[in-house]
């Protein structure tokens, strides 16, 4: 199984009503590693009135084993209403600074 696919099968066991969208962005950064840096936007009723700290927490925990087998997670967590309000977008990621090298 892809990490990326272990990833999304965790989220979706962990989380209610979940929407995702979870982008291998490994191509980004420097190395060999090709499943080594996602980006991920989750909308969950589970985050209604969580700080961006406690949500965070939440996706580390259901990904337990997952997170020492990946560089870097970049989280987007909202709930449905924040998800609506915010018109919707994700901020580009930046390139990684060794990837010239």
């Amino acid at each position: 199984m892809s990490m990326q696919s272990l990833i999304e099968q965790r989220l979706n066991a962990g989380f209610p009503q979940l929407e995702m969208s979870i982008e291998n962005e490994s191509h980004m950064h420097a190395g060999p590693a090709t499943e080594s840096h996602f980006k991920l936007v989750l909308i969950t009723p589970a985050f209604e009135g969580l700080s961006q700290v406690k949500r965070h927490q939440a996706v580390y925990k259901v990904l337990g084993d997952v997170m020492s087998r990946i560089h870097a997670l970049a989280l987007h967590t909202f709930s449905a209403e924040e998800w609506l309000k915010q018109t919707k977008t994700v901020p580009a990621s930046p390139l990684c600074a060794g990837q010239n090298k």
